[in-house]
């Protein structure tokens, strides 16, 4: 079976018409009708079904673009092996991870990297658990760094640095601060929340539920921290954020924790790639240097409340998966 077939036939599949296939591919009609043509007689089924005037793939052919896909993600990730040992460079390192992270201790871990290894050249992607985890999972990130969720820990290779606690929050001055609370008291009021798709956000909704409590009713759906300051202060909203978020020169001139112990979140944090993957001597360095100094880094940061020892977090993390 020849690689290029595969990758036209990965085109082809992906635009579902064999003449607008030809012109992405700059390749004529009929050379693409034989490749589909030899994978066919290789595999010994029809890859594709006419649809109108465009393709969809058999369920043979569903497979095949399954495991090619695969087989074009090893090549590229063999071909970056080889070509950074040949250089012997010190490497791309693609990093994912959520705001929080990234403007307390990316820049910490930037600064390491880059010290050691001045050549490296990094990307950095700041987005939503959800969204983060499918780009490592596609091979389109190398490492996530952040909360370490109990699914990842079956899925993903993992190296736990830290802890963190996410809490309920207020403006200053609003009539649930300064109190100790029930969490039924927090069922009366709206919410500026991500969206459910976010972990966090699960587990709150989740405690709510557990408490026979509606809600919580999220008024404001929002990914981005900068605008939690204003949301907050100029509303009667509550939210949910992480205790990092709450020092002066972040959301503390404008919000408070509230006093109310059945909703804190205590999550640890880490590193989690994809098991079993190339990682170059960049991504490979940003693991050793998390795990050896993580927890320094992070409290270069400001550290959380409560923060734990690695091996304890390691603890709670066998426990809840």
């Amino acid at each position: 079976m020849d690689l290029r077939d595969l990758a036209f036939f990965e085109v082809i599949a992906d635009i579902g018409h064999l003449g607008r296939a030809a012109e992405r591919l700059g390749r004529t009609q009929p050379a693409l009708t034989k490749c589909i043509q030899r994978l066919e007689a290789s595999i010994g089924a029809e890859l594709f079904a006419r649809s109108g005037r465009g393709l969809v793939l058999t369920q043979v052919g569903n497979v095949l673009l399954i495991r090619a896909r695969l087989m074009r993600t090893a090549m590229d990730e063999a071909i970056r092996e080889v070509s950074e040992f040949a250089a012997g460079t010190a490497g791309h390192v693609r990093i994912g991870t959520g705001a929080t992270m990234a403007e307390y201790l990316l820049p910490h871990v930037c600064r390491q990297l880059i010290a050691a290894a001045p050549g490296v050249t990094v990307d950095l992607q700041i987005g939503m658990s959800g969204v983060l985890r499918m780009a490592l999972r596609e091979s389109r990130l190398d490492l996530l760094i952040g909360p370490v969720l109990p699914g990842d820990t079956d899925e993903f290779s993992h190296e736990v640095f830290g802890a963190d606690e996410v809490v309920v929050v207020a403006a200053k001055g609003h009539p649930l601060c300064g109190r100790p609370l029930h969490i039924e008291e927090l069922g009366a009021w709206n919410w500026v929340l991500p969206a459910r798709t976010v972990a966090m956000r699960q587990w709150l909704d989740t405690v709510f539920q557990a408490h026979g409590i509606a809600g919580p009713h999220a008024q404001i759906e929002t990914n981005s921290i900068t605008m939690l300051p204003r949301l907050i202060g100029e509303t009667e909203l509550l939210s949910f954020t992480s205790t990092r978020n709450l020092l002066p020169e972040r959301l503390g001139n404008w919000v408070e924790r509230l006093d109310i112990d059945a909703a804190i979140l205590r999550r640890p944090l880490g590193c989690i790639h994809r098991r079993d993957s190339y990682l170059s001597p960049a991504a490979s360095r940003v693991v050793t240097l998390l795990r050896d100094q993580g927890t320094a880094l992070l409290a270069d940061g400001g550290p959380g409340p409560g923060e734990k020892s690695p091996s304890d977090v390691r603890q709670g993390l066998m426990a809840t998966a």
